[in-house]
Parts: structure tokens; sequence; C-alpha cells
């Protein structure tokens, strides 16, 4: 909130400032959602703003009547309940008009909570009614809570792996449903009595919040910030570091990783470790059968750090909806991955479906002598007449990376796409070439393909896209090959 009539969402400016701007046919309906959010209230130095957001509380009350436009749609409508009763939680008075709105919106929400979409729509759902529950009194409240533990004892389950990750398999919602719960446990021990039939749920919470910390640790960058598989951009969820400072307040234990080599076997990521590098591969289902909104056709990516510098990227989410930027940023071509006859991976279409999808096969992880490799393949070829299957190997060591890709089954053409930081310069002598950033620099050479460099774009967060380039690999005899060297 950047005046009491100005906002800036998703790196996007605009100001608020009749009953119209609530819902606007000129503006992306993300931002319209986020308008609708009130994130700020609970932003870094908010409170330095309360009046502001005390009056932009008031003009929402007075200008959005119940049932009206994207702010009663149940999502926007749970994030916002709990950002009033957090802003309200941390000192600040309700005034009885506020109240009263509260009051109405959780009753509406409560007729119409999401089971038809289910995943981070419903959480978010039931996570708000159990705030609810917990601040307001009465035979009312206790039902929000019930209604909402209920869907919370079931979902937790489904929606946290075995090893942490959430079942969408995208970093970003993973960041926001480990905020959800700490938030869920920040809540069951300051309102104790009200959470008392459901200690022994809240207390079972600390396993899954454990795995997920550590999911989230595993699957960052040395820079600090999340990996780029399936929806995925910085600047939504809270960072890495402000969630792993807010676990650490509620006596949450941070994982550092340390290891080499961390298989997440139940999300299908591999994390791999060798001096200057840092890995991590993409030997994951899209997501869950039932919900592939936010699924890109990424199957056999992967994105490689040097030192704190990314090198190797996906090219990131830099919006939703409808169109070809968002066609762009799901498909294949976009991601360091195979296409096989100018098709996706996986059918992705529209702005959150999936039609068929790929699967890993065939994974296999080793380290013999320091010497790292990680073998997959997938099947989201085999609809194509030539059933023909991708299969990727990665072999890491001291100072050097090997990528080799083999087509097997009839097909047209291949390429292997890599895709380079924006801040990565790249000098290019037909099939070999120096990659360079400050001082550091990586030789690279084309050993099995035919190499040509394109340009492509980069969007690390909604509303940003940077030029990069892209080094393409056309097949020989159904083959490529790729070697990084760095001292």
């Amino acid at each position: 909130m950047l005046s009491p009539v100005r906002f800036r969402f998703l790196n996007d400016e605009r100001t608020v400032e009749t009953v119209e701007d609530w819902d606007s046919r000129e503006v992306p309906k993300l931002w319209t959602y986020n308008l609708h959010y009130f994130d700020d209230l609970n932003a870094r130095n908010a409170q330095q703003r309360v009046g502001w957001h005390r009056a932009i509380m008031h003009r929402w009350i007075a200008e959005v009547p119940p049932g009206s436009g994207p702010g009663w749609e149940p999502y926007p409508l749970s994030l916002r309940i709990v950002n009033w009763l957090k802003w309200a939680l941390r000192g600040n008075i309700l005034d009885d008009g506020t109240r009263h709105s509260l009051a109405v919106q959780v009753r509406y929400l409560s007729g119409r909570l999401e089971h038809h979409l289910l995943g981070n729509h419903l959480f978010a759902n039931a996570k708000a009614l159990v705030f609810a529950g917990c601040y307001f009194d009465g035979d009312e409240a206790s039902v929000w809570i019930r209604t909402g533990m209920a869907i919370l004892v079931e979902q937790v389950p489904e929606q946290i792996l075995a090893d942490g990750g959430h079942f969408e398999r995208s970093t970003m919602y993973h960041a926001l449903a480990y905020e959800d719960l700490l938030d869920l446990s920040n809540l069951g021990a300051t309102f104790p009595q009200a959470m008392l039939p459901w200690v022994s749920t809240v207390l079972g919470w600390q396993v899954p919040l454990a795995r997920m910390g550590r999911w989230l640790a595993v699957m960052c960058h040395p820079d600090g910030e999340i990996s780029f598989f399936n929806d995925a951009a910085t600047g939504i969820a809270p960072s890495p570091s402000d969630l792993f400072a807010y676990a650490r307040r509620l006596g949450r234990t941070v994982s550092v990783i340390d290891e080499d080599i961390v298989c997440l076997d139940a999300s299908g990521y591999v994390r791999l470790r060798q001096g200057r590098a840092t890995m991590l591969i993409d030997v994951a289902p899209l997501g869950p059968d039932y919900l592939p909104a936010h699924g890109h056709a990424d199957t056999l990516s992967f994105e490689l750090s040097l030192d704190e510098q990314r090198v190797i990227v996906n090219s990131g989410t830099s919006r939703y909806g409808l169109g070809p930027e968002r066609e762009w940023e799901r498909s294949t071509a976009a991601h360091s991955t195979v296409e096989i006859d100018g098709q996706n991976s996986s059918e992705v279409w529209s702005g959150f479906r999936v039609a068929r999808r790929a699967r890993p096969l065939d994974v296999f992880v080793r380290e013999v002598g320091g010497v790292i490799t990680v073998e997959a393949a997938h099947d989201g070829y085999m609809r194509l007449p030539g059933r023909p299957v991708h299969r990727r190997v990665w072999v890491l060591e001291c100072g050097r990376l090997t990528i080799s890709d083999e087509i097997v089954g009839r097909h047209s053409s291949a390429v292997a796409r890599f895709h380079f930081h924006p801040l990565v310069t790249i000098q290019p002598a037909d099939d070999q070439g120096r990659l360079s950033w400050n001082n550091f620099a990586v030789e690279y050479s084309v050993d099995i393909g035919k190499a040509r460099l394109k340009k492509a774009h980069y969007a690390p967060a909604f509303g940003m896209r940077f030029d990069n380039r892209c080094l393409e690999l056309q097949e020989t005899d159904g083959r490529m090959a790729f070697t990084l060297k760095w001292q």
C-alpha cells in the first residue's frame, strides 16, 4: 500500500479511488484479487500504515456490499478474513461495524466452501473458519472451528506428502502452505481453550511442519530463494528466510541442508551439491491427478547455481489467466528440458488445465568417488505416433556437469533447451563457448547435437520479464549432450 488510494500488486501500480475500482474490467483479475486480500495489513512495517488500513477497511465495507464482486469469492474472502483478524490480534482495535462485517463475511464463506476445487483453496477456507471461530465467541463460532478443523484433519495428510512437499509440486504454493500451517500452530497456542478439543491434532502438526521446513530449504537455491518448478515466482509467498524466522519464533527447528544428495522421493525432486555447484532436478509427476491447475510441462527440467549465482534456469511465472505468455511459460520450451516434435511433454492448455501428462520412469541416483549420477525418463511423449521416450542423464562432479539426452522411439525432431539467467553473458563459438558473470567463467561444449543460441525471457516474479538467452541443441540421431566446466 503506497498511499491511502494507491497499491502495488504483482509489480503493477494502480489507484483505487472509486467504487468501480474494486472490480474494474480494465484491471487484470489477479490484481483485483490481491486488492481484496488486504495482505498489506500484515506486511513489513505495517504498523506505520495503521491509519491507512483502518480507512481502507471502512471503505471496503461501505463500497463492496455482501455477495458482490470478486471480493466475495471464497478464496479472496478467506485470505481477507485471516488478514483482518491477524491485524486485530496484533493489537489494532476493530470497531463494531468492522466486527459485524467480519461476522457477515465468515457466515457467507461458511456456505460456499470450495470442496469442488480442493487444494490450497479449500485449505484457505478452513484456515479462515478456524481463525474466526477462535476470535469470536458463541455457538456459531464453535461451529466454524469444528467445520474448519474437520477439513484440516482430512486435508493436511492429503496435501502434505511424506517428504514434506505440498502435493501440487510448486515451490511457491508449498511456501504458502507452510505459512498456513505455521499460522494455525500459532493460533492453537494463542487460543488454547478454543482449540482444546483439537490439541492432539495441533501437536501432531509438528511433524509435517518440520518436514515442510526441510523441503523448502532443500528446494531453495544458494541465493536463498525458491526454485522455479510448476507455477512459481518470488514475491507471492513470504520469503524462505522470513518463513524460517517465523518458525524459529514459534520454537520450531529449521533444517540446515548439508548433504550432497537429497532425494525427495514422495514429491519427486533431487537436490545435488558438489563443490561450487547446486542443482535441483525435476523427476516428479506434474501434481495430483485431480488438481493439475498449477502444473507446467517441465518434466526432467533442472536448475543450476554456481556459488550464489543461478546459471541454468526454468523461465518462471509472470502472469496467470489466458494468453500466449501464460501458454509459453507453462510449455516445455520454457524449461531446461527436451521438447519432441514441437509438443509439450504434458498437454497444458487454457490457463490452468492439463490433459495427458508425463510421468517419470526409471529414476536412479548414485554417487561413486565424488561423481554423482542421476538418470530418469518419462512417458509424456508416448501419446505421439512413434511412442518416443525421453531419457536424461546428469553427471555432476567437482568442476564439471554433463547432461546427456536420448530419444528412444520414432519421432521427427527433438530439441534440448538450456535457459541461462539474464545476468549470465554468453560468448558462443560454434559448438563451444563461454559463460561469465562478475569474475566467474564457465566453459561449455556441445558434445552431441547442433547448437544455436536464441532469445527468450525470464520471469522471476509476477509482472516482471527479463530478456535472456537459451541454448538449443538439435538432436543427432536421437541424442544430445552438453558439458559445462568451471574452476
